[in-house]
């Protein structure tokens, strides 16, 4: 990508995290949030501007800097404005991905969108595929659906970064006699949906004869959120590689 591509895509992605009012309702709560978090730091509202621009936020738990972080009073104000601004960012990346998505579903919904595909079929020839290729159909609309998690290197990377943080977990659960908080990194890489998969797991573990069973059912659970966060990080790379390739006069 060339030098002056980057500001172009810079303010694309903005554009796309205001372009709609979901986006921008789903800036200012985020933004509100960070804004009550300091006023009320003890509560556990503090949790929620993590979860609000989960996943990328929570990358900032594995930083050396960042809240807690001692050496005086400048080096503290540095790490809370750093953590903060990373927060914010992390909030314009979703947004983005939010206004992309929107976005795409307003084309496909417009008229001109649907008269450029081709013609309608007969009744005769479209019970004819149905009945002959069902399985065929259903496999295609997946491949369309987990398309952008794979067919970019923003969707691929953040993938290869879920299957490892699940790798080191199931290791861990499995063959360490004590796992730690092993579970913590795919928690935090597949967040938000992940605390979902750690609510279905928790029965199993809670059970003693299941409790084998409880890390298979949050790694299924965690992977299914990593291929949603990575579908919905591909919609918006589409989004900007489509800008790209038709600039806006």
């Amino acid at each position: 990508m060339s030098n002056a591509s980057r500001p172009r895509r810079l303010r694309r992605l903005l554009a796309l995290a205001t372009g709609n009012w979901p986006a921008k309702s789903y800036l200012a709560v985020s933004a509100l949030s960070v804004l009550v978090m300091f006023f009320v730091p003890e509560s556990g509202v503090a949790m929620v501007p993590l979860l609000l621009t989960a996943p990328l936020s929570f990358l900032t738990m594995v930083l050396p800097f960042g809240p807690g972080t001692e050496g005086g009073g400048v080096v503290e104000a540095l790490a809370i404005g750093f953590w903060t601004v990373w927060l914010l960012l992390s909030a314009v990346v979703n947004a983005a991905v939010l206004g992309a998505l929107l976005t795409r579903s307003a084309t496909a919904a417009s008229p001109g969108f649907r008269g450029s595909f081709p013609r309608a079929w007969a009744p005769s020839e479209r019970e004819a595929t149905d009945t002959a290729r069902p399985a065929s159909r259903r496999l295609q609309r997946t491949r369309a659906l987990l398309a952008p998690a794979v067919d970019n290197w923003l969707a691929r990377g953040y993938l290869a970064l879920v299957a490892a943080s699940l790798g080191f977990f199931l290791y861990a659960a499995y063959l360490l006699p004590d796992p730690g908080f092993a579970g913590i990194w795919p928690l935090m890489t597949t967040a938000p949906l992940s605390i979902v998969a750690l609510l279905v797991a928790a029965p199993a573990e809670w059970a003693s004869s299941l409790d084998w069973l409880s890390p298979l059912i949050f790694s299924a659970g965690a992977t299914l959120s990593g291929l949603f966060n990575a579908v919905l990080l591909g919609l918006l790379a589409r989004r900007l590689r489509a800008q790209d390739a038709h600039p806006a006069a």
